[in-house]
């Protein structure tokens, strides 16, 4: 086993929680060559990929200081937005988990606010319908964080006619958009489109699994970047994807995840 790999154990072993950004993936040379056939694959490779260049780059000082938040990222990736550029581009995300990701996702993009922001349906038990009450909480903090300026606009993801009706209703900051899943819904539901228009909601479609990270899926991962380490005590919180697009000609100058984890008992 390498030095690299004992240095990251030891740390990992010693934090409470772990702060994984990849930076743009345009810039991940390696990864461009093989090309994922979902987001799942995708996050994994990016995880691994991530963990990897972070552990070979772990300097003296980190290990004797045993932090207990860990900034696992590699340089040569991050890439900010020129602010004389900003105009220009379109920065959105789409949060798995809690949202307190979009003040890390401004910094490590350098802007002061996210144009869109999508919600991921939170995990909830088989069997049980997805219910206002599940949405409540997380949709708050999407609230605050429009009204603190740190997103123009929200959306939601995988609602029905019902559920988006009762969100709207509800909620004082309006969803402006609504993800289908195109593996569930070939055709739009007619109920669902005519609410759509008639408040003025965009239909967007996406092809994103149901859990994008799963707890084990993240484990595993660690596991392979860093084997020594206990992997299972390591849980992931929640994970941001992000895209920066140049609005005149509709092409992607950058994408990446952020994500945390966090160890158990800690």
């Amino acid at each position: 086993m390498g030095t690299d790999s004992r240095a990251a154990g030891a740390l990992l072993a010693r934090a409470r929680t772990l702060h994984l950004q990849t930076g743009n993936l345009l810039n991940w040379g390696r990864l461009r060559k093989k090309c994922p056939s979902t987001h799942s694959e995708e996050l994994r490779d990016c995880i691994q990929k991530t963990l990897n260049e972070w552990s070979s780059q772990i300097s003296p000082d980190l290990v004797r200081e045993f932090p207990d938040v860990l900034e696992c990222t590699v340089s040569h990736a991050v890439e900010k937005i020129n602010p004389d550029e900003r105009e220009e581009m379109k920065v959105s995300g789409k949060v798995h988990g809690s949202d307190s990701e979009v003040l890390l996702a401004c910094s490590v993009l350098g802007v002061a606010q996210l144009d869109s922001v999508i919600i991921a349906s939170p995990p909830i038990e088989d069997g049980v319908n997805l219910s206002l009450e599940h949405l409540r909480p997380y949709w708050e903090e999407l609230e605050n964080l429009v009204q603190s300026k740190k997103i123009v606009a929200i959306g939601t993801s995988d609602l029905d006619k019902t559920q988006l009706e009762q969100l709207y209703q509800w909620a004082q900051v309006k969803p402006n958009s609504n993800q289908v899943n195109l593996a569930s819904c070939c055709v739009m539901p007619p109920d669902l489109t005519a609410f759509a228009k008639q408040f003025d909601i965009q239909l967007l479609t996406h092809n994103d699994p149901k859990e994008l990270l799963s707890e084990a899926s993240f484990q595993e991962a660690l596991q392979e970047s860093i084997p020594d380490i206990q992997a299972h005590e390591w849980v992931p919180l929640w994970l941001l994807r992000y895209s920066v697009i140049v609005k005149s000609r509709g092409i992607i100058k950058s994408k990446g995840y952020i994500l945390q984890a966090k160890r158990r008992g800690s």
